[in-house]
């Protein structure tokens, strides 16, 4: 049972919820950058949050399926299709074997996320299947897929759909899918907020501002392990050199040419430069569909008002998760 490359796209890499265990040692902690797509796609197949997921970038990709399989496709939008018919996202699908999908073009978002029912067979490398590129561990060869390659899958943790629900299509898919007002607003424009980093204090009230106010754009140069923006130069009141200190995702740091940094999933575990804010834990897989080009704006919140997000995101998703296990158990085997 496997999945064999066509083509890899712009980039495709195996991830799942990262090295969490091994950021005090230095090493990245990686991942799916847009962690809900990553983890839905998982639940929707059967599997649990921590089986790997192939992390699909924009368009072109196109893959094989060389056995019959549950899948499921979540993210942004980048026009999934088998045989020329639009693959639905969001909900299981059942491919047979010989199905080419293709990702034709990018509707929204600008990362798509394969889930199959089972799992990638891939090996752990510090307790994860998760690619970092800079250091060349974990994934295939540690390295973004290539033509050719060929990704073994783990057994099914799910039957196959009754015969009466076969027709001549080139997949079946379940009639439900998870709710809108469950997703992230994914959008290309949209408004990101942020709570005060550490040295919120130690930049000009004109800088907060500004950062609070202007629109900035993701430049060229962004990639998994941070988006540089462009807009409002922000200032300190005064130079300063800061000691390192623990970053995580979503801490956007300022460098001395003032032009924001927002760090992502392949950020370092340590930043020297001041930070001056951090985007909710809610509101990353929003900025993690974001393409070079995209504008985005920050609102700062306050600490309780985020905690008070994540708490009923957290809610949303547990709720999520017993339906989709309650709509799969007619399948689940065991």
């Amino acid at each position: 049972m496997t999945i064999l490359i066509h083509k890899p796209g712009l980039l495709c890499t195996i991830q799942d919820r990262g090295r969490k265990k091994y950021g005090k040692y230095g090493i990245s902690i990686s991942g799916a950058i847009d962690t809900f797509a990553h983890q839905v796609a998982n639940r929707l197949v059967g599997n649990n949050e921590d089986q790997a997921t192939l992390e699909i970038t924009l368009s072109g990709w196109v893959g094989e399926f060389q056995s019959d399989q549950w899948i499921a496709i979540t993210g942004g939008d980048l026009g999934a299709q088998i045989d020329g018919k639009e693959v639905p996202m969001w909900r299981p699908v059942w491919v047979r074997q010989g199905s080419i999908l293709v990702f034709k073009r990018v509707v929204n978002g600008c990362r798509a996320y394969l889930a199959v029912s089972g799992g990638l067979a891939i090996d752990k490398v510090m307790e994860s299947r998760s690619t970092y590129l800079r250091a060349g561990i974990g994934g295939l060869e540690g390295k973004g897929l290539k033509k050719n390659d060929s990704i073994h899958i783990q057994k099914s943790n799910l039957r196959p759909p009754s015969s009466a629900d076969l027709s001549t299509d080139p997949f079946y898919s379940f009639h439900w899918s998870v709710a809108y007002s469950v997703l992230p607003h994914y959008s290309q424009s949209p408004v990101i907020r942020i709570i005060s980093g550490r040295q919120w204090d130690d930049f000009t009230k004109q800088s907060q501002r500004l950062l609070c106010e202007s629109e900035y754009q993701i430049t060229p140069q962004s990639d998994r392990m941070g988006y540089r923006l462009q807009g409002a130069t922000l200032q300190l009141h005064q130079p300063h050199e800061y000691i390192s200190e623990a970053v995580v995702d979503g801490t956007i740091q300022v460098p001395v040419d003032g032009q924001p940094i927002v760090l992502m999933a392949d950020r370092q575990t340590l930043g020297g430069y001041p930070k001056i804010a951090h985007v909710i834990t809610v509101d990353l897989p929003v900025l993690a569909q974001l393409a070079p080009g995209s504008s985005i704006r920050f609102d700062r919140i306050t600490l309780a008002e985020a905690q008070s997000l994540s708490i009923h995101k957290r809610h949303q998703l547990q709720l999520l998760y017993r339906t989709i296990d309650e709509a799969l158990r007619p399948l689940t085997i065991g």
